[in-house]
């Protein structure tokens, strides 16, 4: 039976299925959901196993289980570890979702739901080639599955599982489907990823709130310093200003950049998507350069003082901000996370005590694109979508994946299929139905072509 074919006899059954493991609501970042991380897994070994893994186990960590599965053919020659995981972001603002984020629906040939691209949706596409593969006795490959349930609050706990199973997760290519591609109809394989150092700065001044007009002008208001700190980490052009930043940034090569130039891309409709006046950068680079290929700094979040409604004249005690950079190949997230602890204490004003706490990070990752297992996604992609995918950089991090490399020592292809357009970690978070199937298409097709 074709593989169009399959998708379509099966296919309230595949939704019935990932349905399941979307109305789990799995958020790694809330300890109140430990027991819904507990039920994914227990469910996602459920479908491995229906879908004809040899065994399925839930191995326990010193945080949320990892869920692994293998598959042994007889005479197979290469072995595919399958990454993924159950995790995922929490919902809110839940005021901004058109439907329950953990109730799917489909809608305009969409799957509308939290976790219906990250990641759900995406390894569910893995576990239904996989499927397909084995019922109708095509799969010639042995494959090994790990699902964790902590990706979205930087792995912890995965970095000791991998050195733990050296010997269970030995394989010759890790496959990941946790990315995305440029557009609907230009598909593309991602060939890199950045790095990510994020912090947490907290801003102290007086030893309580103070009434504003009769300390105002004579005491330093943490909110204005702290927005004076944020104000100098980027310059007029785009560039970060931490001393030393650069140094290990390797450029662009001619090559690579010409490869971009001739990427179709319409920069009207990526400012519509997203309503936005004009996009912002530094200056020399597109935007598909900055976005992917460029490192960058941002506010993830900043508070402090009175939000609530009307008014109230405060000098706040205390202000903070959670900030990152996403970084490229060459630097190094824990040098680069000690520089900016050193900035900041060098510009820190008087009058405020300023903490800096590093919280998570990861390395960036390139693959290259004359390995066997990428030519094989890449006629997958050619094979589901009807044209060659174009090789780029993506902006996103993953960190476990330099690890996988780190530790395992071998390449990850990212065999990714989200749009921009599906709102992963905002509210309405979707996924088109049409990729959905033709990922499958391109996942069975990789394997046929694995050399």
């Amino acid at each position: 039976m074709q593989v169009k074919n399959y998708i379509k006899e099966n296919e309230q059954r595949f939704y019935d299925e990932l349905f399941s493991l979307i109305r789990i609501p799995s958020i790694s970042a809330k300890s109140e959901h430990k027991q819904d991380m507990i039920r994914c897994a227990e469910r996602w070994k459920e479908l491995l196993e229906a879908a004809g893994v040899d065994k399925c186990q839930i191995m326990p960590t010193e945080g949320n289980p990892i869920v692994y599965a293998e598959k042994m053919v007889a005479g197979a020659t290469r072995t595919v570890l399958v990454y993924g995981h159950y995790d995922v972001m929490p919902a809110e603002p839940l005021e901004l979702w058109d439907s329950e984020p953990f109730e799917p629906v489909i809608k305009d040939n969409k799957i509308w739901a939290r976790g219906a691209d990250d990641d759900k949706g995406q390894s569910f596409m893995q576990l239904k080639a996989f499927e397909y593969l084995v019922s109708n006795q095509e799969l010639k490959a042995n494959v090994k599955f790990i699902l964790e349930g902590e990706e979205e609050i930087g792995s912890p706990s995965l970095d000791k599982f991998l050195r733990d199973n050296v010997e269970l997760l030995k394989s010759d290519v890790i496959l990941v489907s946790d990315t995305s591609m440029i557009g609907k109809d230009t598909p593309s394989l991602t060939t890199g990823l950045r790095g990510l150092a994020y912090w947490q700065i907290k801003v102290t001044g007086p030893n309580r709130d103070l009434h504003s007009g009769h300390f105002g002008g004579a005491v330093a208001n943490p909110i204005n310093e702290l927005s004076k700190i944020i104000a100098q980490m980027v310059d007029e052009n785009g560039r970060i200003t931490i001393p030393h930043f650069y140094d290990d940034v390797v450029d662009m090569s001619a090559e690579e950049r010409a490869s971009y130039a001739s990427i179709p891309f319409n920069e009207e409709e990526y400012k519509k998507l997203i309503d936005i006046p004009d996009v912002k950068g530094e200056a020399g680079y597109s935007t598909l350069e900055r976005n992917s290929c460029r490192p960058s700094f941002d506010v993830c979040g900043i508070w402090g003082g009175y939000q609530g409604e009307g008014s109230k004249t405060v000098i706040p005690s205390i202000a903070e901000a959670k900030v990152s950079t996403r970084l490229v190949a060459n630097q190094d997230y824990q040098k680069v996370s000690q520089m900016f602890v050193d900035y900041v204490a060098q510009i820190a004003p008087k009058g405020v005590k300023v903490e800096v706490t590093p919280m998570h990070g990861g390395q960036a990752y390139l693959c290259p694109t004359d390995h066997f297992a990428y030519r094989a996604a890449e006629a997958g992609f050619e094979k589901a979508f009807g044209k060659k995918p174009a090789a780029v950089r993506r902006g996103g991090s993953i960190p476990i994946i330099a690890t996988f490399e780190k530790i395992l020592g071998v390449k990850t292809i990212l065999m990714g299929f989200g749009l921009e357009e599906d709102a992963i970690h905002s509210p309405n978070e979707n996924f088109d139905l049409d990729i959905f199937h033709k990922g499958i298409e391109a996942i069975v097709e990789f394997y046929k072509n694995l050399k």
